[in-house]
């Protein structure tokens, strides 16, 4: 009996000690959450009565080097709905149903949701938010938000870029100064009982949003909307593919403008400008792809004889051609195995080095490459920047794409020599044009000029790189002669103006597959032909009909300068 007794007590004190240690660790536990982690608790107990809903901050707008707006933004409103506040749900759903012409179904599954904040829609004119918050729902909540708008719409489209439903820049400059223009934004905040509904009266906690900062680029409206008109001009008059025209300060690289027909309206830049056809989502995002390409930075062509300025500066700076050096062009030039013709079939016959450029004689400019040699036209092709990118502020920019130093024998450096068997970006060619006439600066062209706050505590003018001494002074000032003679009297006549002296340089390129016989038209001028101070290059892809650049691409230069020399004081 006394063993069975000593047993049971036993069993009761190990059973008060496992009790008393079970009741020690709750309350060390209690005094732990009540001392050490009651503001955590607090703050989660604040927060399941409060509502947060963000202020939208207005986008940067983009204006031109005059202050014009050319990216804006326009009031729009979101809608959305706090479940456990709505107090007429059928009400509710008629309603938007109505004035926002969604289905009830659609409509229903969101107001029924049971969650802290459901959005109906974004993106609805303020016109239409208005009159929603006109009819005093409980639950239903119209908050401002802004929608990007471009006032000229397809106004220099792929340079500019848009903005997708969350107002993030998607391509061009919108997503380039993303950083700038982006702004930041602000919250209210607001307190709710038990159930979710407001509490009338309490205090709203506001945090103001902070607005983007404006980007001054160094794009010209006017000059943009001439350049665009020329370039839309040809090319129905052409029948032709596309046309893309770069209009830039050489001295500087700013750009004035950038044209890419044909362009796309950035207020709606998911619908296609052509009628292509499409089978799937996949293909219609492969056709809109390239519908916002900027062939000026994104494409890559075989310039033709546009190059030969890269290739005459080249053989100047060498010394191993002067002005009058002598020439024979009997139509073609053998190299190796090859014969390679020139563009006139007879041949050109005796020439000095300055005619062979005015004829655009591809056997002189063979003649030149050879006497360079690979060694040292490959030195001069790397020395003028030309295996690198250009550094645009844009995204995207293609590099160049060249026969490799080891792969270049006779027939390649031949036909590098007249501007074939390789391809550059038409912003590149005018990059490297641009510093062989202007004294040998390699500059970097650029539209971002600057960016500040709307209350002007932060300013940032943007800077760019300047490489000097690509070529001598001499050299620089021999090519801005030859290049005037190429227009004064040469393949480049058409683009000459009696009250201007003019530079520049026709091309007409074949493209691959040379089989299907379709060309690039092209001409790249500059003014005044001493002191440039514009560069302009238009190509014209696939033209119908008589397709020498000369004679098509030439005169639309001539035009344009006619019209923005004047308005830029030259």
């Amino acid at each position: 009996m006394s063993s069975f007794l000593t047993h049971h007590r036993r069993k009761i004190l190990v059973t008060f000690f496992i009790t008393a240690i079970l009741m020690a660790g709750l309350l060390w536990q209690l005094g732990y959450l009540m001392i050490f982690r009651s503001e955590h608790y607090s703050r989660m107990a604040d927060e399941l009565h409060e509502r947060e809903r963000t202020i939208k901050a207005a986008r940067g707008e983009i204006v031109d080097r005059n202050g014009t707006v050319i990216a804006t933004n326009r009031t729009v409103c979101t809608i959305s709905v706090v479940h456990n506040q709505v107090e007429e749900p059928e009400t509710v759903i008629e309603v938007l149903c109505k004035e926002l012409e969604l289905s009830d179904a659609e409509v229903r599954k969101r107001v029924e949701k049971r969650s802290s904040r459901e959005i109906i829609k974004t993106n609805v004119d303020k016109a239409d938010g208005d009159r929603i918050r006109g009819y005093g729902l409980a639950g239903v909540k119209v908050d401002e938000d802004y929608k990007r708008y471009y006032p000229y719409d397809s106004m220099a489209s792929k340079v500019l870029g848009f903005t997708g439903a969350d107002n993030q820049g998607i391509i061009g400059l919108e997503v380039m100064y993303e950083s700038y223009l982006k702004g930041l934004d602000g919250t209210i905040l607001t307190l709710s009982d038990a159930k979710g509904v407001e509490v009338e009266n309490a205090a709203e906690e506001r945090k103001e949003p902070v607005a983007g900062k404006t980007l001054t680029v160094s794009l010209d409206v006017n000059i943009q909307k001439y350049a665009e008109q020329a370039a839309y001009q040809v090319m129905e008059k052409k029948g032709a593919k596309a046309v893309s025209v770069i209009i830039m300060n050489p001295q500087n690289g700013e750009i004035y403008a950038m044209v890419n027909a044909p362009e796309f309206n950035l207020n709606d830049p998911f619908t296609l400008v052509t009628e292509e056809e499409y089978g799937s989502s996949k293909e219609k995002q492969d056709l809109l792809n390239k519908m916002w390409r900027n062939r000026c930075i994104n494409d890559t062509y075989e310039p033709g004889s546009t190059f030969k300025i890269i290739t005459a500066a080249a053989g100047l700076e060498a010394g191993v051609v002067s002005l009058n050096d002598r020439f024979s062009c009997p139509g073609f030039r053998v190299v190796e195995d090859r014969k390679i013709r020139c563009h006139k079939v007879g041949g050109h016959g005796g020439e000095t080095f300055l005619q062979g450029a005015m004829n655009s004689c591809n056997p002189v400019f063979i003649d030149v490459g050879q006497r360079l040699g690979v060694d040292s036209f490959y030195h001069y092709f790397e020395q003028f920047g030309l295996l690198g990118k250009t550094g645009i502020d844009l995204p995207g920019e293609a590099a160049t794409i060249m026969h490799k130093k080891d792969n270049m024998g006779l027939v390649e450096l031949a036909t590098v020599s007249f501007g074939q068997s390789f391809q550059i970006t038409p912003m590149q060619l005018v990059t490297t044009a641009s510093s062989i006439i202007n004294g040998g600066n390699r500059i970097t062209p650029h539209f971002a000029v600057k960016a500040e706050s709307r209350d002007k505590t932060f300013v940032r003018e943007f800077t760019y790189p300047v490489r000097t001494g690509v070529v001598s002074e001499e050299t620089s000032a021999t090519m801005r002669y030859i290049l005037e003679q190429v227009v004064a009297e040469g393949s480049g006549k058409k683009a000459s103006l009696p009250e201007y002296r003019i530079g520049g340089k026709t091309a007409t390129s074949e493209k691959l597959p040379r089989s299907l016989k379709k060309y690039i038209s092209s001409f790249l001028g500059f003014a005044p032909a001493d002191n440039p101070q514009v560069i302009a290059l238009i190509t014209i892809d696939e033209p119908v009909g008589i397709y020498y650049g000369g004679t098509i691409a030439a005169p639309v230069i001539a035009d344009i300068f006619k019209n923005i020399l004047p308005y830029l004081g030259i």
